[in-house]
C-alpha cells in the first residue's frame, strides 16, 4: 500500500450522474491495533508500580492506576472518532448529507438550485454549504490543499444534476 493510500480522499464518480464524495478521518491506528497498544502499556506501566510497591514505594501504585484511567479515556475518545466520516451524494436534483461523528448519524437532503458553495481558501477553512439561513460546513477530513478541488467539483454537480 503506498503513503497516498492512507490519505483522506474524495472519491468521486466518473460517470455524469450520480456525484458521490465518501471523506473519512485518516486513522493512523485501527481500532484492534489501538487496543493491544493499549493493554501493553497499561500491563508495563501497572507491572512497573507493582515492583515499586512491593518495594515499599506504594504510592507509585494509585498514580500508575491514574495513569491508566487516562489511557482509556483516551482509548473511548479515539474509538468512538475513528470511524467518522461525510459522504455528500448529488443526484437527481437532490444533495444528500450523511455525516457520522462519534455515535451520532445525520443525514439531510437539500435541492440543488437552492445551495450555493463558498469557499475562503484560507489554512482550517471548511467549505460551506449555504442555504435559506443554514450553513453546513463539509470537507473538514480532506487535507487543505484538496478543499479547492473539492468545492469545485461541487459547484460543477450542483450545476450538471
Amino acid at each position: 500500500m503506498t503513503p497516498d493510500a492512507l490519505q483522506p480522499r474524495s472519491i468521486s464518480s466518473t460517470t455524469s450522474s450520480p456525484k458521490l464524495w465518501l471523506q473519512k478521518r485518516n486513522c493512523a491506528l485501527t481500532p484492534t491495533q489501538l487496543a493491544a497498544w493499549f493493554v501493553s502499556v497499561s500491563l508495563l506501566s501497572l507491572s512497573i508500580a507493582t515492583v515499586f510497591a512491593l518495594f515499599g514505594a506504594w504510592v507509585v501504585l494509585p498514580f500508575s492506576m491514574l495513569e491508566v484511567f487516562g489511557l482509556t479515556l483516551a482509548y473511548v475518545f479515539y474509538g468512538r472518532h475513528a470511524g467518522d466520516f461525510e459522504k455528500i451524494e448529488a443526484a437527481a436534483g437532490r444533495l444528500i448529507i450523511e455525516r457520522s461523528e462519534g455515535t451520532r448519524l445525520s443525514r439531510e437532503e437539500h435541492l440543488c438550485p437552492w445551495v450555493r458553495i463558498e469557499y475562503e481558501g484560507r489554512p482550517r477553512s471548511p467549505v460551506w454549504l449555504v442555504l435559506t439561513g443554514k450553513r453546513i460546513a463539509v470537507g473538514r477530513f480532506l487535507p487543505e490543499h484538496e478543499r479547492a478541488q473539492f468545492a469545485k467539483e461541487l459547484r460543477y454537480a450542483l450545476v450538471t444534476i
